[in-house]
Formats: structure tokens, sequence, C-alpha cells
């Protein structure tokens, strides 16, 4: 470990590994540390039916962890969860549960990396959205926006042509601009151009483009509008009921394939070093990591906020709650693997409630069992409470488990202390924002941007496993 290295990347959540991957592309000499003894950090799914295929073999009595056996003993203090559940190894429980837009930016980063040829995919049957106590079917097209239930007949007119305008615009065609500078003119402008209601205003906001907030409303419509055409864009391309996909055996497969890369190009890890502390010289720059007696030196330091707690600030909770079922979510047309988002307005809150179903089709449970989770930012001293909405919509329970957990944000200035701090994690279910966060501190660590222009049937979906 007493070597020099370009970057020492604390931590190996979804992030810090994505990073990984892509400096040790870059040729940097990257040293890779966590303080646990299995990958993934808070983004892990501790998965059961495989072990690392490369040099980690040593590792695989302690990969091989019985994640329901975990979840039980952390949640109800017992070892052994109750035989109706099913086999414990047949679990695979995602820790942060996202669904990845087909044609989003983290689908581009693996095809990008290569790290596609480590997963493999499914699609996501169902995408919906709450509205006046019922979950609809998210319209994306002007077709659609016909046929939705969600409004009546005169706004789903002026819908449709609202569509027509989103599919049809072409930031490098002004002919298709209307006459509208969408990089002045605010959503709410927009959107006031056709006459919307505020209900439709709400599922195209939250559940298309799939803001967090209302702030995006007094914003430029350029960055709605891409959204808008992604989500479009991504639903089309595999033809199915939403534009979303899963790797099969869960999410822990991410962290482990970019693991992969990074090694391929040279990257160490080192697993189960306690006590990571980050050294600094006179000067305040970070010049290395000891851990055990042992110093690596480094220019740059990238961790998640847990290894360098006086370089973040608490900007939030994430409350979630984690239930076990017998059945599909009711209402979702018996989907096996669904999102549904709960926009603020509808429940009287500042920012929107998730709900995430995945089963037994993508490998993450046994025959029969699906696994949800419904998740939000803390806005009250009751969190559990203010899942109620979410928690009525999955019907009967076999069991169900509640996690609470604090989120940060870097304070520090990267130009001065070489250190890049990632963001902890938000309460969506998709990972639009986690790979901003990703592409960002790229460009932040080397002055570069990754070229995300590549050949996206690079990365196919499995029409059944």
């Amino acid at each position: 470990m007493d070597e020099e290295y370009d970057v020492i990347v604390l931590g190996t959540g979804l992030k810090e590994c994505i990073l990984s991957g892509l400096l040790s592309v870059d040729g940097l000499k990257v040293l890779h540390m966590d303080r646990n003894d299995y990958y993934g950090g808070d983004s892990t799914s501790l998965n059961l039916n495989q072990a690392f295929m490369f040099c980690w073999n040593f590792y695989i009595d302690t990969l091989l962890t019985h994640l329901l056996g975990q979840l039980w003993k952390r949640f109800r203090g017992e070892d052994k969860p109750p035989a109706h559940l099913g086999a414990s190894r047949d679990y695979n429980v995602d820790m942060v549960p996202k669904f990845m837009m087909a044609n989003g930016t983290l689908v581009r980063t693996l095809i990008h990396t290569d790290v596609t040829k480590y997963l493999s995919f499914k699609a996501v049957d169902g995408s919906y959205v709450f509205s006046k106590g019922k979950i609809y079917k998210v319209p994306a097209t002007d077709m659609e926006a016909l046929k939705s239930p969600l409004m009546g007949l005169f706004e789903k007119r002026r819908a449709r042509n609202f569509f027509i305008y989103v599919q049809d615009y072409n930031e490098a065609d002004p002919k298709t601009h209307q006459g509208l500078d969408l990089t002045r003119v605010t959503t709410r402008e927009l959107i006031a151009k056709y006459g919307l209601s505020e209900d439709t205003v709400d599922f195209i906001g939250h559940a298309l483009a799939l803001h967090r907030d209302d702030r995006y409303l007094d914003e430029p419509a350029l960055d709605t509008v891409k959204r808008m055409k992604l989500y479009a864009e991504s639903l089309a391309r595999f033809q199915g009921g939403s534009p979303y996909i899963y790797p099969l055996y869960g999410l822990g497969e991410l962290p482990q394939g970019f693991a992969r890369l990074s090694a391929v190009y040279g990257g160490t890890y080192m697993l189960n070093k306690p006590e990571c502390k980050v050294e600094f010289d006179m000067e305040g720059k970070v010049c290395g990591v000891t851990s055990e007696g042992e110093t690596a030196k480094c220019k740059k330091v990238v961790c998640d906020p847990s290894y360098l707690p006086n370089k973040v600030r608490k900007i939030g909770r994430v409350v979630r709650a984690i239930a076990i079922m017998s059945h599909p979510i009711p209402n979702t047309n018996e989907s096996h693997s669904v999102q549904i988002i709960l926009p603020q307005k509808q429940l009287g809150r500042r920012s929107d409630m998730y709900v995430f179903c995945c089963s037994y089709t993508h490998n993450v449970a046994p025959r029969g069992k699906f696994i949800a989770f419904v998740s939000a930012e803390a806005e009250t001293d009751n969190p559990q409470s203010e899942l109620k909405p979410g928690l009525d919509l999955l019907g009967s329970v076999d069991e169900i488990f509640y996690d609470i957990y604090d989120r940060y944000e870097p304070v520090n200035e990267p130009t001065l202390d070489n250190c890049f701090v990632s963001t902890s994690y938000d309460a969506t279910t998709h990972f639009e924002t986690t790979v901003t966060d990703v592409l960002n501190m790229y460009t932040m660590i080397t002055g570069k941007t990754v070229d995300l222009s590549v050949d996206l049937s690079a990365a196919s979906a499995a029409e059944e496993y």
C-alpha cells in the first residue's frame, strides 16, 4: 500500500465506482478502498447468486451474504427470517432502489465504458403517476394523451398539441421552435401558451420530466422539453410499458461492473480497510490516506460523505419503507416491475414521493415474491407516517421494514484541497440525478467531459428471463 497514486477513491458506492472506472480508463493510477468487506457501499444489494469473476475470488466467503437474513437481523433483531418468505439466498434487495432510463445518462455511461458486457437488463413493465387518489399510466406521446383517462376531452386535445410541439422540437432547427427561445421562456410561460390545467402540468413536470419539486416552472423551459423528449425516446426504445430498464440480479451489479472496468485498466482494490484517514499537507491539500498503519500517497481523493464528515453538511433525510409482498401492486396491470410517482401537490408536500417495485422476474426475489419500496424526503418529525399515501397503494404486505438516513452534500472547495466528495443519494427511484453528480465530479477532477454520444443499441434488454 505504501505507493503513490494519482487518485485514491474511498467507498465503493455506485458513484465512486463509476468515477474509479472512468479515471482508470483515462490512464490515471487509481487505488480504491472501502471500510466494508463487500462492494456497493450504500448502494449495494449484496447479491447472493453471483461472486466476482475477476481477481477477487478470495473474498467470496464474505460476499455470499444472505441479504434477507441481514435485513431481518437489522430490522427485527433476529437471525432467521420466517420460512414463508422463501429462500434467503434468492433475495437481492437494493439499498438504494433506482430504475435506469433506457436512453439516459447512466446507460450512455455504461456503453461508453463497455461495462454493459458485465450486465444483463430487462425492461420495466410500468410507469404510473398518482393523481386525485388514483394511479394512472403516464402518457408520453400525443397518441397516449388522447387515450389517457387522466384528462377530459378538451384537456386531451390541449395536451396532445403540447406533446406534438415537444416531439417536433429540435434545438438545432429554429423552424421547430415556433418563435420561442426556450433558453429564456420559462416552463410556466410555455405551458400557459397551451392552456394546460394544474393536474396536467403536475404529471408532465414530475412523472415525465422527473422534476422533484416545482422550482422548474420558473426556470428556462429547454431543460423540461429535453427531459420529456428523453422519456418518450426511452419509452419507444423497447416498446414496453415504461422508459426504464433494470439489471437482472439488482443494482449491486453496477458497482461491481465498474470495479471490474477499473481493474482491467490497472486500478487496485482493497476492501475491509478500517479507519481510512485522509492526510493533508501544510497547505491543506490532500497528500494521502492512512489505514492500518500504512499510508498511500496521492494527489486527489474521491469519496462519499462518510469519509470526510468535516467537509459536508446535512441537507435532509430520506425515509424509506421496504415491503415484501406476494402480489403485484394493485391497479398496475399486473406489472411485475413498476415505478409510481406521487407529485408533491397531490399530497400537500414540498417534494415528491416514489414507489418502486421489482420481483422474481428480475431475479431479485424468490418466485411469486415482490419487493416494493416507498421513499420520500422526510419533511416532519414523524417520517414513517409521511409514507402512508405510498404504502396505501401496495395492498397487503408479508413483511415491512423502515429505514431513515441523512443526506449530505460537500461544502469544501476542491480546487483548494483536492478532495472531491459525492452527494448522498436522494429519494428518487431513477438514476438521472445520480449520474449528473458523477459527471459533474468527473469534470471537476479532470477538466474534461465524458463523451456520451454512443450507439445505444449496445445495451439491450431481455424480452423474457
